[in-house]
């Protein structure tokens, strides 16, 4: 182990979400790594580097006062107004001690342009509430020193256990309709890759804003149909919602800030993961 590493102090704030829980796995053999979680859960509350926190009833404060992070991941969920003030209240603990914040943002933030892909120096602009919040919150982090921040941008999170994959799954097995963008473009990313690159970009000090989706385009209807193969589901039905006549994108492309080639994928990486571990 680098000796750099074992000096970090990382809090994961959402770290018994999906995606947070994955990052804690990912990251807690190397560093000293806390976390967060919200609903009662004897996991969570047995493990002495996991903290409870309401984001709309406590003071984020107190945590940061007890862990004292050098490293702050937030995969925070949960009431919008309620994370820009913990975010808030972030950036002024970021600001004067020696820590940076790494924020899991979304492709949402460009969900206004719908006729091409967007890049990490893009200017963002949403047409949702959800991507209006993650504006919010990404304008607050450029507030402070730029080697400070790591905004991470990501699009539709799949692989085998995903949130997206069990819909898929439990929508079939109910016998209800799986809904498909037949003229959205997308791209893709995964979990497991999605912590990879994040323990890369801590092990290498990165900052600025990354694109963390796969380097090609699929249609959206095209990539669901693909994993429904994969899966062997059988009597599938479909709801085809159309939001426009034309191609519309929702996808973040890496340009400025690339990484090693290895942490690079592609949407038929995912498909192949989701065979083998549905294989196994």
């Amino acid at each position: 182990m680098k000796k750099s590493q074992s000096k970090h102090r990382i809090l994961i704030l959402g770290a018994s979400g999906f995606i947070g829980n994955a990052i804690y796995k990912e990251l807690c053999s190397y560093f000293n790594t806390y976390g967060t979680y919200n609903i009662d859960n004897k996991n969570f509350c047995s493990n002495h580097h996991f903290f409870q926190y309401n984001v709309e009833e406590d003071d984020i404060f107190e945590i940061l006062d007890i862990v004292k992070p050098t490293i702050i991941i937030s995969a925070l969920r949960g009431n919008f107004s309620s994370q820009i003030i913990a975010h808030k209240h972030i950036v002024e603990y970021v600001k004067v001690n020696k820590c940076k914040i790494i924020f899991l943002s979304s492709a949402n933030v460009f969900d206004a342009y719908s006729k091409y892909p967007s890049y990490e120096y893009d200017t963002t602009l949403s047409n949702s509430i959800y991507g209006h919040f993650k504006i919010k919150i990404e304008n607050l982090l450029l507030r402070l020193p730029k080697t400070k921040i790591a905004i991470l941008r990501l699009p539709m999170v799949f692989g085998a256990h995903s949130p997206r994959v069990n819909e898929i799954k439990l929508a079939n097995s109910e016998k209800q309709p799986i809904e498909i963008f037949p003229n959205l473009v997308i791209n893709v990313t995964s979990c497991d890759k999605v912590t990879q690159q994040i323990h890369y970009i801590i092990n290498r000090n990165k900052y600025g804003i990354y694109h963390l989706g796969s380097t090609d385009l699929v249609h959206h209807d095209d990539f669901i149909k693909d994993i429904i193969r994969i899966l062997e589901l059988k009597q599938v039905s479909y709801k085809f919602v159309y939001t426009t006549n034309d191609d519309r994108y929702l996808a973040v492309l890496p340009k400025e800030n690339l990484l090693p080639k290895h942490l690079q994928l592609t949407s038929i990486n995912i498909i192949e993961d989701i065979l083998n571990i549905d294989n196994h």
